[in-house]
């Protein structure tokens, strides 16, 4: 997913995608939001840590997830507020076509995220609070962002393995899944299921 021809590592690869991006954009981000931002990236490559680490099923829509959160009172509460922000930050960003296919209003993502990193941002540790609280406020403008770095990958590769893989979430079609293998990218079972 990342041209080994500039960068070692994907995160390496998505930290110059993403300073590049907020660069142009002309967006005041701090480095640790904007790093929060490439480890988003790239945890998503293989996302089922992020629903391990909430104690969820990857199956749960995005609402279930936001309800589990504010219903819980075990010390998972946190961790499904911060799945819920992540899982609308990149699906929103880097999924834009496809949830404007499905008729949904970006707006529900944005309002849903925001509310999710707003409240880990209250119970995280005391220093991950000053970035979920940034990601709260800047949800609209880390998604534009995103939204750039989504084309940006996709124009960088002849293949448009970024399209391929958003198809693939969609479709679960065995033929996207054999393309995106040969271009070394590892799908596991539950990552079907973040939108």
């Amino acid at each position: 997913m990342y041209d080994s021809l500039h960068s070692d590592t994907p995160v390496e690869f998505f930290k110059e995608v993403v300073e590049r991006v907020i660069s142009r954009q002309r967006f005041r981000s701090s480095d640790h939001a904007s790093f929060y931002i490439v480890q988003l990236l790239d945890d998503f490559v293989a996302s089922e840590r992020r629903y391990r680490a909430a104690d969820v099923h990857p199956d749960i829509t995005l609402a279930e997830l936001l309800c589990g959160a504010i219903a819980t009172d075990s010390g998972l509460r946190f961790a499904r507020f911060k799945l819920t922000g992540d899982v609308a930050l990149f699906v929103s960003g880097f999924f834009s076509d496809s949830i404007a296919r499905k008729r949904l209003e970006p707006d529900y993502y944005v309002r849903m995220g925001g509310y999710a990193y707003r409240r880990a941002a209250r119970l995280g540790p005391g220093d991950s609070a000053s970035i979920f609280h940034e990601l709260s406020s800047k949800f609209g403008r880390f998604v534009d962002v995103l939204n750039e770095v989504s084309e940006e990958c996709a124009l960088s590769r002849d293949a448009g393995v970024l399209r391929l893989y958003e198809k693939w979430l969609a479709s679960g079609s065995p033929r996207s899944a054999r393309k995106l293998r040969e271009q070394g990218i590892v799908l596991g079972r539950s990552s079907r299921h973040i939108h």
